[in-house]
């Protein structure tokens, strides 16, 4: 039975790991350590919960809406190894694909850019990152594997599809200029990277990726497509005061928030001489 409340309240019993609003913030998935997934219709200040998915035998660590062009379709993945593809069918959401290619925890999924279709991308403490293809005509999901860190891997982001440089050579961004590339993490941290994310790119010469790791640092790389070079820069001069936890750009990608284990949110903008500078810092009321 639906639930609806003003304040709000997830309904599960133990931590939550993540929470996704849908392409269109109107649904809410959140995950948690109880092994359970909750959607929630989400109108105004009012959320109602629509549905438990449970499926999973160990926490759940992430969830990922696909976008809408595949239609209402959602990817968690979980401490139990495996990830699960959910699909919303005449108002029931079933599974639709159980992937369990994995020997270890699967800390992380990420949807590939809709212009290259229907793609996940899971990341793997066992090393691996697995990619997953739904092939629209045989109704079936391929998977392809490759070793990425031998320690494992904790994050895993995607890159605009559009060639870097097209923007300036005035080239068209259909699909012959389309690339598929992801990032898990270039070697600059000296403890547990815990998130990564590339910035969007509209055919830009530079691309951006961050990256935060429990060495209380992010780091900010940039690759040059003109020369074919990465630079990685500090984020910030010495070290946050906590455990760095979320990386998260804006949807033009010249703005990054952090999120820190001291319970602050601070945001991130690059000045005209190429530094970056604190903006905006917001303290979660604990």
């Amino acid at each position: 039975m639906a639930t609806t409340s003003s304040a709000f309240d997830t309904q599960h019993q133990d931590m939550i790991h993540d929470a996704q609003m849908d392409y269109y913030g109107k649904r809410l998935a959140t995950c948690s350590s109880d092994r359970t997934i909750r959607l929630f219709d989400v109108q105004g200040d009012k959320q109602t919960l629509i549905e438990s998915l449970h499926g999973h035998d160990g926490p759940v660590w992430q969830v990922a809406w696909a976008h809408p062009r595949f239609g209402p379709i959602l990817a968690s993945c979980s401490y139990d190894g495996r990830v699960i593809i959910w699909k919303e069918i005449e108002g029931e959401w079933v599974r639709v694909k159980e992937h369990q290619s994995h020997t270890s925890s699967v800390n992380s999924i990420a949807w590939a850019p809709q212009e290259l279709g229907p793609i996940l991308a899971c990341a793997s403490s066992d090393g691996y990152v697995s990619i997953l293809t739904f092939n629209a005509e045989e109704g079936a999901w391929a998977n392809k594997k490759f070793m990425a860190h031998k320690v494992g891997v904790n994050a895993i982001s995607w890159c605009s599809p559009v060639q870097p440089g097209t923007l300036l050579q005035g080239n068209s961004t259909t699909a012959p200029n389309t690339v598929k590339r992801l990032a898990t993490v270039l070697e600059h941290h000296t403890e547990w990277v815990r998130d990564v994310a590339f910035a969007p790119n509209f055919g830009l010469s530079k691309t951006l990726l961050a990256s935060c790791s429990q060495d209380k640092t992010v780091v900010i790389a940039t690759h040059d497509a003109e020369t074919n070079t990465w630079t990685k820069t500090p984020l910030k001069e010495g070290k946050f005061p906590d455990v760095v936890w979320r990386v998260s750009w804006s949807l033009t990608g010249n703005i990054l928030a952090v999120s820190c284990g001291d319970n602050k949110i601070t945001v991130w903008k690059q000045n005209l001489k190429g530094a970056w500078e604190c903006v905006e810092e917001l303290q979660e009321k604990v």
